[in-house]
């Protein structure tokens, strides 16, 4: 298996992270320092070890949140983060780029931000179209025999990318948002994961808190909140959507466990190569999360999870057309 596991494995972490996004970005509320700090400790004395952030989050403050919360804990524990994404100071628009000498600077200034002198892997977040994936790789693997970063990974890429990449340099992981209503990675990217030896790292793995069923049709999302502008989450598209939640609800009672609980064990049967990194801002929800990592689905339970929330039954898209311009993710045909 890859140097992903081989680091993560070392500081016997889970295999559940926490993506540490919710705290600083993204859902439009976000709680003050001090008990965004507290979430962390907790998080950490509850068992996690493998903490995901990027550049982009909070335009940088993600990662000196962690830096200031994790810096006596680091070599306990498993710290990534992510390039070739951010937001620009004077407009805050996102910024894709890919260059090699941006994927250096933002490491250095990601290494600054979160205290330590080496990353356990370190992403790039997306795929800039204008540069070729093996240049960015390129960037990233030398880094790697910089010890500056311990392993290569890549975030959004469709399988073909993630070859493409692979033949430059090893890459040890890949992020993709994968959970029981988003299957997209079953397309091809899974099984050249499974054939390169890469993790699959899958971001979003309660489907951004409707797999949780805390979502409802009088839900009103707060300004910045990402989910008001994707398509599933839409007025048109949401009660459809909620009541094909039932059936898992009803799964979860039966086993008592929480729907959280249920999905993100589902992740675990599709593979071993797959670590969920649920993320919240809740101390209750992350330990929740956490306690999923000890769940195993009998082979009947799985395989009807797998005829749930099938991409031909879930109404609208994952993302509006703006945001999947910035992806290269395969997938499905309409």
């Amino acid at each position: 298996m890859s140097a992903f596991f081989d680091r993560l494995n070392g500081v016997s972490s889970p295999r559940i992270g926490l993506g540490c996004m919710n705290l600083s970005h993204g859902y439009g509320q976000y709680v003050p320092e001090t008990e965004a700090l507290r979430v962390l400790e907790e998080a950490f004395e509850m068992g996690y070890r493998h903490f995901d952030t990027a550049t982009l989050y909070g335009g940088t403050a993600n990662e000196r949140l962690l830096g200031l919360a994790l810096k006596t804990k680091r070599h306990q524990l498993f710290l990534a983060s992510k390039c070739g994404m951010a937001l620009d100071a004077e407009t805050g628009k996102r910024i894709i780029d890919g260059r090699p000498d941006t994927v250096r600077r933002q490491c250095e200034e990601s290494l600054s931000r979160l205290k330590t002198d080496y990353l356990d892997i370190y992403y790039l977040h997306r795929l800039d179209r204008s540069v070729p994936i093996e240049e960015s790789v390129g960037a990233l693997g030398r880094l790697v025999e910089e010890g500056k970063i311990g392993a290569v990974g890549l975030s959004e890429v469709s399988a073909e990318t993630l070859r493409k990449g692979n033949a430059e340099c090893p890459v040890a992981a890949v992020q993709s948002e994968y959970s029981l209503w988003t299957r997209n990675p079953d397309i091809a990217l899974k099984d050249v994961c499974v054939e390169l030896g890469a993790a699959l790292v899958a971001f979003s793995p309660l489907g951004r808190g409707f797999l949780t069923g805390a979502v409802e049709e009088s839900t009103q999302f707060s300004t910045g909140d990402m989910r008001a502008g994707m398509p599933r989450f839409s007025k048109d598209n949401l009660p459809h959507n909620i009541a094909l939640l039932d059936g898992v609800k009803t799964i979860a009672r039966r086993l008592e466990i929480s729907p959280a609980q249920l999905a993100l064990a589902w992740l675990h049967a599709q593979g071993e190569h797959i670590v969920p990194i649920p993320g919240s801002c809740s101390v209750t929800h992350i330990r929740e999360n956490l306690r999923a990592a000890t769940v195993v689905l009998d082979d009947a339970t799985v395989t009807q999870l797998n005829g749930m929330l099938l991409p031909s039954q879930v109404a609208g898209a994952r993302y509006n057309d703006t945001q999947q311009a910035d992806v290269d993710t395969e997938e499905f045909a309409d």
